[in-house]
């Protein structure tokens, strides 16, 4: 008994608020009292109220809400109801962060993290139980493609929990700004009309609109051997590339390049050899786009790192030896220019198949997707894991089942406009996927595998490193106050629980390529956290935001490829490059949908600043803060660091670096 203050906060999204009238009870260990409150939620503000409670609840467990209404559902957006007590006690939080609609009785528990207990009996325990059992009949799974990782049910973003769509500045944010951008494409194909399109230069009639700085230095030297290589490193898809340890199988080495084999022998031996190799587009069945034909290659690049640590290219070979071609044609830079650059923009076309649907589809979003189910399903609202991953999944379902319905999907932006449209792109993440390792996730494992530690001018492998260190200490930091040893965490069953929803569902049985399927230790769990938090927000800022950068000028890195990859130096001509290239209409979409997919968001939440607070206790406060002052101390050294360069890499500045994947 005695006064109560009570503050209601309300979110800041568009249409939060509510007219309807909401009722508050507060309870307690003894007992329940309803607040006569005149609560009238506005949008972004939070109202406080004095009550007086005649009964004794004592220690506050729950606030529970139930929103009325008489002629319309009136949605409102909760974020937090702070309750503080009589006799000047501690103020207790109650985190909401999520719709209150139709008319049942909503309870929210106080906000102190804790993990399963073992008493049937516990009040929270059968709260926990409940949440779980309503949580797993509201986020199902569903299998998008047969050996593709599950997503969740929903065909389109309608289906969707309303918890997890796109608030209504980011879905009118990304409705507008795509069709904006059809209509700049538009635009493009009408002003090419009537003009000629039989020379590279005839690529800047659609070079204008939406560009970023470092696309038109890539417009004006994309030519260069040295930006060619520097894309391995550093480009927006800086995962194919490795140290040679051997000369590969698949090249062949005919009679009259002795020369050749010498030099890589020796670059071999110097330990500066490196390769990416795009066999995974071997034997797939290229595009039919408006009845044309689309062809596909599966290059092999050998490259070399000189003293000064530029990456530049030896050879290339487009395809890899068959019964009817045992000795594919090698291309060097020696060879005719036009020669070397068709052989060019056959690898950058391949790197881009590979990009999109290998490491930036199935290695952020999917995998992202399946922890964000996961989560939802076997981890209840008071678990600090359900706590530390929250801010990591914001979004991330809405913006997977869009591009289920609009970029993958039958008729979609991909069967538009890439070569490996029309059913080639769900073979090629059907491979993808046999070679997702658990390593292959985590940045010190995957860089050390491919050789690329200690490298210099490798900027994504140091700033990916630092990165991953940092989230490490974070998510080590959290996990320390909740598990204070081992068996702790083998005795969490929601934990493990989680950890099998992962490995042997959603990722469709992983175990056997590393993913665990239980947590024996605290470190075992806080790498996988360390992964989870990874990919969720740096390894996507990587592979996402250098679109508008590197795909703008769409010759650097074509979306398709229109004529048979070249068998011989000879005859090539600029018609031959034109005509292999991507037309008007290719490659006007191309430009759209890049920028649109890798443009800063106008609503993002930078990694470490989360706008809810899930966590009430102030050894939490101070991990997070220690994990903002280290972010805060990257960020400055990458802007000295960037002063100091022709080429700037900043996708991984941690003010750049989304909390989530939400585009």
């Amino acid at each position: 008994m005695g006064r109560y203050r009570i503050r209601v906060a309300t979110g800041a999204w568009l249409f939060s608020g509510t007219h309807n009238r909401v009722q508050l009870w507060l309870v307690g260990a003894r007992g329940a009292a309803e607040l006569e409150l005149q609560l009238r939620a506005a949008r972004g503000e939070e109202e406080e109220f004095e009550h007086e409670v005649s009964e004794d609840v004592g220690p506050l467990q729950f606030v529970q809400l139930r929103k009325h209404h008489s002629l319309v559902d009136d949605a409102w957006f909760c974020d937090r109801i702070m309750v503080q007590g009589p006799e000047a006690s501690a103020e207790a939080a109650f985190p909401c962060y999520q719709w209150v609609q139709g008319e049942g009785i909503l309870s929210l528990p106080e906000g102190t993290a804790c993990l399963a207990g073992n008493n049937a009996l516990d009040v929270f325990q059968r709260h926990r139980e409940k949440e779980l059992e309503d949580r797993q009949q509201t986020y199902r799974w569903a299998s998008w493609r047969d050996r593709l990782p599950l997503t969740i049910a929903a065909s389109t973003t309608a289906d969707l929990p309303l918890n997890v769509r796109f608030h209504e500045k980011k879905r009118l944010d990304f409705e507008w700004t795509l069709k904006a951008g059809a209509l700049e494409a538009i635009l493009k194909r009408v002003y090419t009309l009537l003009s000629s399109w039989d020379h590279l230069e005839d690529f800047n009639q659609i070079f204008w609109g939406q560009k970023s700085v470092l696309a038109e230095k890539v417009h004006q030297c994309w030519q260069n051997d040295e930006i060619f290589g520097y894309q391995f490193l550093n480009g927006v898809n800086p995962m194919v590339l490795r140290r040679s340890t051997s000369l590969p199988s698949r090249l062949v080495l005919p009679s009259g390049t002795e020369a050749l084999r010498a030099q890589l022998e020796q670059e071999l031996q110097n330990n500066s050899l490196f390769e990416a190799d795009y066999i995974l587009l071997d034997g797939i069945s290229p595009n039919v786009i408006r009845g044309q034909k689309q062809y596909l290659a599966a290059p092999l690049v050998l490259l070399k790192m000189d003293p000064q640590g530029k990456l530049l290219p030896l050879v290339i070979q487009l395809q890899p030896p068959s019964s009817s071609s045992p000795t594919p044609t090698l291309f060097q830079p020696s060879d005719p220019p036009l020669a070397w650059l068709l052989a060019k923009c056959w690898v950058r076309n391949a790197d881009f198949q590979v990009h999109e649907l290998q490491y930036h589809l199935l290695n952020t979003h999917l995998v992202a997707e399946v922890i964000a189910v996961a989560t939802m399903r076997c981890l209840p609202g008071l678990h600090p894991l359900f706590k530390l991953l929250m801010p990591h999944i914001r979004y991330t379902m809405e913006i997977n089942t869009r591009a289920r319905a609009q970029l993958i999907s039958d008729g979609g932006v991909f069967d538009k406009a890439m070569n490996t449209g029309g059913g080639g792109h769900v073979v090629l993440l059907e491979r993808a996927l046999a070679q997702l390792t658990y390593c292959s996730l985590c940045a010190p494992d995957d860089l050390a595998e491919r050789g690329l530690l200690g490298l210099r001018s490798a900027v994504y492998a140091h700033d990916a490193l630092q990165l991953w260190e940092m989230i490490a200490r974070y998510v080590e930091g959290i996990i320390h106050i909740f598990y204070q040893k081992d068996d702790v965490v083998r005795q969490d069953p929601e934990l493990q629980a989680w950890c099998r929803e992962i490995t042997e569902v959603g990722l469709c049985q992983a175990q056997d390529r590393g993913f665990p399927v239980s947590f024996q230790t605290r470190d075992q769990l806080c790498h996988f956290l360390t992964m989870c938090i990874f990919t969720s927000t740096a390894q996507h800022a990587a592979i996402n935001q250098g679109q508008v950068d590197w795909y703008a000028w769409v010759p650097n890195a074509p979306c398709t490829m229109r004529m048979p990859p070249p068998t011989t130096k000879e005859g090539i001509t600029m018609a031959t490059v034109m005509g292999s290239l991507p037309d008007v209409q290719q490659a006007c979409l191309q430009m759209t949908i890049t920028w649109h997919l890798g443009r800063q968001q106008p609503d993002m939440v930078p990694l470490g600043h989360h706008k809810e607070k899930y966590f009430s206790s102030p050894e939490v406060e101070a991990v997070l803060k220690r994990f903002q002052t280290a972010l805060k101390t990257l960020e400055k050294e990458i802007a000295a660091r960037n002063e100091q360069v022709d080429l700037p890499y900043d996708y991984l500045k941690p003010g750049r670096i989304e909390n989530s994947i939400t585009i």
